[in-house]
């Protein structure tokens, strides 16, 4: 434990920033470096590097871009491949477990080893993979790569260990599952067609044994070749050709005929006395036409034939083979079942189904109950026990993409009644309608760890839907819906109005998110410049809807200038007295004037009953001004305590007091600093010095959004919803200014009909104008790899600067304040820190009436990069949390016994002290460094520079191990954390290999040492950088194989036996193996040995306990083999005792026979 000795409370502030950025007190990068100091502050820090490591929870959703799908009939496990080579597990609730092919490679298909613990892997790289599922992480034991053939169909018979391998060139290999090598044995597609034939069948599409012989294989073809080889004489038994393309085959459990569907949308029977032609030909939905002839139909591309006990009539379950001219309609499943045919229409296309059966023996009478649908982007279980085919309720989160995820939030450790109040909200609009049963997938074990707390995850979308989930104990489930759109006004069909030209696509939906668990609060900011504030209430209420509007909107030619003194200025008086001052617009007499003072959407003005739940209550919207439409909102923060919101984007300033529904300040962020901008900005208005705009290029908003990918800056990019370089025009309704001339071209310039944003899944992204330079020299480099020039020289060519962070909190406004008091801690883009007091009524009475005052003092504070997060600790190194108002129900029936004053939770920085004077620390974190000062002295004890090449995404002041960390994520993909109050780096990994938008707008921290952000579009993916979570993270997920008995095959009587075949002594390893076969060409295929369940420990490899943990796993795999052993042996000692018996046996019964008598 180590002893950090710094300042309190000198004389001395923090210097001021130099040109470069670089503080007067900082040191080298990544060196913290300290202010003098009179007093000694003694913080105890308890965090060490090994507290930390990076590691993958678990995913939640629904696997993006699915391919193939496989089921386990006994262990009831489900499995899901993607695109992408990740395999998905599913069981009961809780066991969800996500598998990653290292290469990438699409999964072509899946095969279980059922009721052993084990799943092969196709993949499109033409290599075979085995999986252990008998531990909580699979991992690969073997895998196979072919190098002169590519895979096209897999199939393993139940119990068998050797595995049947379509190619393309259509010939059928044979893999030994134990060995993972390839026998000898070899179906060459020359021999299983006829000499005679003159073309190539194609591709193998389908293997499968008979089930009446086992000895016999049917291989289907795609030019619509079917043979079924007879694997002990090395021959075909017969040969099927047939006109059309074949794309599955299903057996009937008799093993007498079988069904194969057809790319012209056909369903033929076969009869195997007579396999000259089918017995039966039927198009289930094409209708016979005048002519006679049968209209064309879509390719069936798979069927599944399956019989049950119950009734003579069979199921017959297949998708596609709608008729061409039914054009628009969604894509099938058709359940036949005797003469009734039920048509299940799906939301999106079909990619596999599976019907479950009650056996896993194919010469049984099947059973389905259920068929797996797995499709595009969703996933359906349809019941077939009951005549109306139900679905039933997916337990699982699978509609996270419901809409496209735009914004997320993670609460870890909420108050333990939050969560069921949410659930009980959201059961009761629950669709019903699904099936009473129990979900079938229903394998493995699960159970909640010791080590649990309340989490709830908050995603916004792009359809302006908010979505509350319960993620406690790695789990995903729905809480609870909420609508934003319901507070606007549905624009009318037609109408050309502002909501129409303003978005293109989706004008609700979600960028930013904030909440407060202990007050209900709930405020999302909507892309179409607007904000919500919800309150929680257990009851239905009749209410109005406050708005708002805001003219946040401040053009370079509107400044500000020396010579225009007379001008009026687009911000309210700072003392904050007038609720919402509307100064007229210079240029209002212009023909854009129609689009002035307008808002981007219409708030529904009458009374409106609103459910239980969370129910708006107040909307505040930023105007059109001067036809130019609103910019984007780029920070939010409310506190409950003090009745306030404050908002922020790249024109200015906004606070509202939304108890007395009232604008308090609105102003430009230069503005803000009066007297005391450390640049000594001077605005000048553009007006008096134009030039000719003949020399000036224009570049179209094509171009733009093009060239914007490669070349825009670190912090004017689409990451954080707003605009933040000082090199590049922050704003798209300023000019860009280019070195050696008063003014610069004019690059994507909105025209008044111009939307500023173009679609849901960008929402936090944001359109900005580059300098042409910029577009020449940047665009070569990735955006996530600039660092950027914070110069005087380029600030004083930027007027403006966008607020990019916001926090209220108890803190100093002044260096001579003596108490803390309300304070807004206001971070802007190029790197500068603003405190403004608030002076806020005690008395709830006076605090509904009187007017709040607030008025900048001037006090700045300056980093490199722009200001991301502000953290607030005590003297003891402890969290300063805000402070906040306990919930209370306001639509809560009238209790005479019960108060209705509100209840406020202060956390003053004095509270935890002795003297009431002493003071806190201030955490401030920018896109390239962190700084920590004392307040109120404003002194500078700690600055660590967190890079230089990349720049910060996200940071986040977070809890770990009874301690306090800030957590970093960076655009390289690395993740940081430095000790606080020393910023000592504790944790450098580079975690993700490439950063994506979607990651850069998702990712998020929280307490508990655990991450988030979405993976794919459809996928969330959790982490933990706790050290002691990951040692924790075995007994928290779940098992997915667990020891149950196959059950026995049923007795099929002497006679069904004595007709039916030698099935029963049909021995694979007779034929298959090295023996009889020999070995298979080095050349065909190369067997690659697997890391065995070691990718869970690479994070650990290079230390001791990397080390005790590999030998772990040997001495598990070492006794495991040990166990297989002694079985074997105790299997052979069996069977010789067996033989020794027999042969005993036989020995007195013919010792005494004389050689006639034989």
């Amino acid at each position: 434990m180590k002893k950090f000795r710094r300042v309190i409370d000198g004389l001395t502030t923090s210097s001021p920033v130099n040109p470069g950025g670089s503080p007067a007190c900082g040191s080298a990068a990544g060196t913290p470096s300290t202010a003098p100091t009179p007093r000694e502050l003694e913080i105890q820090e308890t965090l060490m590097s090994e507290h930390f490591q990076i590691c993958k929870t678990v995913r939640h959703g629904f696997p993006y871009q699915p391919t193939a799908l496989a089921f386990d009939p006994v262990q009831k496990i489900l499995a899901i491949g993607s695109r992408s080579g990740g395999v998905r597990l599913l069981g009961r609730p809780g066991v969800d477990c996500h598998c990653q092919h290292e290469s990438g490679a699409a999964v072509l298909q899946l095969q279980f080893l059922i009721n052993e613990g084990a799943l092969v892997t196709a993949c499109a790289d033409d290599t075979l993979h085995l999986w252990n599922l008998r531990q909580r992480r699979p991992a690969i034991l073997h895998s196979l790569k072919f190098n002169r053939e590519r895979i096209t169909f897999c199939h393993l018979p139940f119990q068998s260990k050797w595995l049947y391998v379509g190619t393309e060139r259509g010939n059928t290999h044979i893999v030994n599952i134990e060995s993972f090598v390839l026998s000898g044995y070899v179906i060459m597609w020359n021999k299983a067609i006829e000499l005679s034939t003159k073309t190539h069948p194609g591709p193998v599409v389908h293997l499968s044994d008979s089930p009446k012989d086992e000895g016999k294989l049917l291989i289907g073809f795609e030019s619509g070749t079917i043979v079924m080889w007879d694997l002990r004489a090395k021959r075909a038994d017969f040969r099927i050709y047939y006109d059309e393309a074949i794309h599955s085959v299903s057996w009937h459990h008799e093993g007498r005929q079988f069904m194969c569907s057809h790319s012209d949308g056909s369903l033929s029977m076969w009869n195997l006395r007579n396999t000259a032609k089918p017995f039966q030909v039927t198009f289930p939905h094409g209708k016979t036409q005048r002519d006679g002839r049968k209209e064309s139909c879509k390719p069936i591309l798979k069927v599944e034939y399956k019989t049950s006990r119950n009734s003579s009539e069979a199921f017959v379950v297949f998708s596609g083979g709608l008729s061409y001219d039914k054009a628009g309609r969604r894509p099938t499943l058709t359940i036949m079942h005797g003469k009734a045919i039920t048509v299940l229409e799906m939301d999106y296309p079909i990619v596999d189904f599976i019907v479950l059966c009650d056996t896993p023996y194919l010469n049984e009478v099947q059973e389905p109950y259920a068929v797996v649908v797995l499709l595009e982007k969703d996933f359906v279980v349809v019941d077939l026990t009951q005549s109306n085919f139900p679905i039933f309720e997916n337990p699982y989160p699978m509609d996270v993409h419901e809409s496209p995820v735009t914004c997320t939030a993670y609460f870890a450790d909420c108050p333990p009644d939050i969560i069921p109040i949410l659930y009980s909200i959201g059961a009761k609009h629950k669709k019903t309608g699904y099936s009473h049963k129990e979900w079938p997938v229903s394998g493995g074990t699960w159970t909640v760890g010791s080590q649990t707390y309340p989490e709830i995850i908050i995603t916004g979308h792009a359809d302006g839907s908010i979505k509350f989930w319960d993620a406690t104990a790695i789990t995903l489930q729905m809480l609870y819906k909420l609508k934003t759109s319901k507070v606007f006004e549905k624009p009318k069909t037609g109408d050309v109005g502002r909501s129409a030209e303003l978005v293109e696509e989706d004008p609700y939906a979600i960028q930013m998110i904030s909440w407060c668990p202990q007050s209900r609060i709930f405020c999302v900011v909507g892309i179409s410049a607007h904000v919500i504030l919800y309150r929680f209430s257990k009851h239905d209420a009749n209410t109005t809807i406050t708005s708002l509007e805001v003219r946040l909107q401040c053009e370079m030619e509107d400044v500000i200038s020396p010579s225009d003194t007379e001008n009026t200025p687009c911000f309210s008086d700072p003392s904050g007295h007038s609720p919402q001052p509307q100064p007229p617009s210079p240029r209002s007499n212009t023909p854009d004037s129609v689009r002035d003072s307008i808002p981007c959407l219409k708030v529904k003005d009458r009374m409106i009953r609103m459910p239980p739940g969370y129910q708006a209550e107040l909307v505040v919207q930023l105007l059109w001004i001067d036809g130019e439409p609103p910019q984007q909102i780029t920070s939010l923060d409310l506190n409950s305590a003090y009745g306030l919101l404050a908002l922020g984007n790249c024109n200015g300033l906004a606070v509202v007091d939304y108890l007395q529904k009232t604008i308090l300040l609105c102003m430009s962020t230069l503005e803000l600093y009066g007297s005391a901008d450390p640049f000594q900005r001077l605005t000048r208005s553009p007006r008096k010095n134009r030039q000719s705009t003949s020399g000036l290029t224009e570049l179209s908003d094509n171009q733009v959004s093009l060239d914007l990918e490669r070349s825009k800056s670190p912090t004017s990019d689409h990451v954080n919803g707003h605009c933040t370089s000082p090199t590049s025009q922050p704003c798209p309704t300023g000019r860009a200014r280019v070195p050696g001339g008063s003014e610069g071209p004019r690059l994507a310039r909105r025209g008044p009909g111009r939307p500023p944003f173009r679609k849901a899944q960008s929402a936090a992204c944001m359109e900005v104008s580059l300098p042409v330079s910029s577009l020449t020299e940047e665009s070569r480099e990735n955006s996530f790899s600039r660092s950027r020039s914070s110069s005087v020289s380029s600030i004083d060519r930027e007027t403006k600067e966008a607020v990019t962070t916001l926090q209220f909190a108890e803190s100093y406004g002044r260096k001579s304040d003596a108490l803390p008091m309300p304070c807004l801690w206001v971070g802007t883009s190029l790197g500068l820190v603003l405190i403004i007091p608030l002076s806020i009524p005690l008395d709830e009475q006076e605090r509904q009436e009187d007017p709040i005052t607030l008025a900048p003092t001037g006090t700045v504070l300056m980093l490199k990069g722009s200001v991301l997060r502000f953290g607030f600790l005590d003297c003891g190194g402890a969290v300063i949390n805000s402070p906040y108002e306990v919930w209370r129900d306001q639509h809560a029936p009238d209790d005479p016994d019960r108060p209705r004053k509100r209840k406020l939770v202060n956390f003053s920085p004095s509270s935890s002290q002795e003297a009431s004077g002493d003071g806190h620390l201030a955490v401030v974190c920018s896109e390239k460094q962190a700084k920590v000062f004392f307040m109120p002295s404003q002194a500078c004890l700690y600055v660590h520079n967190i890079t230089e090449s990349s720049f910060v995404l996200r940071a986040d002041v977070v809890s770990v191990c009874n301690s306090v960390c800030l957590a970093c994520f960076c655009a390289n993909g690395h993740i940081m954390t430095l000790s606080l109050p020393s910023l000592r780096p504790l944790l450098d990994v580079s975690y993700l290999p490439l950063t994506d938008m979607r990651i850069a707008r998702t990712f998020c921290f929280t307490n508990g040492g655990q991450a988030l952000y979405l993976c794919s579009p459809t996928e969330i993916q959790r982490i933990t950088y706790s050290q002691e979570m990951c040692d924790n993270l075995q007994e928290m997920l779940g098992e997915l194989f667990t020891p149950i008995e196959t059950p026995e095959a049923q007795n099929r009587g002497f006679l069904k036996g004595f007709f039916s075949g030698n099935a029963q002594t049909f021995d694979r390893e007779e034929l298959f193996g090295e023996a009889a076969a020999g070995k298979a060409s080095r050349s065909l295929a190369q067997h690659i040995p697997g890391q065995g369940g070691m990718e869970g420990m690479k994070a650990a490899a290079g230390g001791v306990v990397g080390e005790l943990a590999r030998a772990r796993i040997a001495l598990d795999e070492r006794g495991q083999r040990l166990g297989e052993l002694e079985e074997r042996t105790a299997l052979m000692m069996t069977s010789a005792e067996t033989f020794s018996k027999h042969a005993h046996e036989l020995m007195l019964k013919c010792k005494d026979k004389k050689w006639y008598q034989f």
